[in-house]
């Protein structure tokens, strides 16, 4: 069997990110699809912190820096939004990055900036 890691929750996210899109397609700034995809995840009862701080440490030691990731969906999933022509290397790292400091195993890519399409890239851990 090959199922896919939170499939069912997963599923929800799309549908609203693809809402998103479908309204207000291309063009706009990052900040403009991360309150339009608050909005959205609300009226599909998607749960979700926007920016939650992650912690990091260092050899147990807890670091001053923190992640924030655009939203943290269902309390496992991190979802990082980009308005770019293409997704790129250091896109896909800043999420595995945020998935290995908090040991969550899911991180979408949601890339608004593309001419043709909405673009969402799954990353497990």
């Amino acid at each position: 069997m090959n199922e896919l890691l939170f499939e069912d929750e997963a599923f929800k996210i799309r549908g609203a990110i693809f809402e998103v899109y479908r309204e207000m397609g291309n063009g706009f700034l990052e900040a403009v699809y991360q309150e339009c995809l608050a909005l959205e995840f609300q009226r599909a009862n998607i749960p979700f912190d926007a920016f939650r701080a992650l912690h990091l440490t260092y050899r147990g030691d807890a670091l001053r820096q923190i992640y924030k990731p655009d939203f943290v969906c269902f309390d496992k999933i991190i979802i990082e939004l980009k308005v770019a022509t293409a997704l790129a290397a250091e896109h896909r790292a800043q999420v595995l990055h945020y998935l290995k400091s908090t040991g969550f195993r899911l991180g979408l890519i949601v890339n608004f900036g593309s001419s043709s399409r909405v673009q969402i890239e799954r990353i497990i851990l």
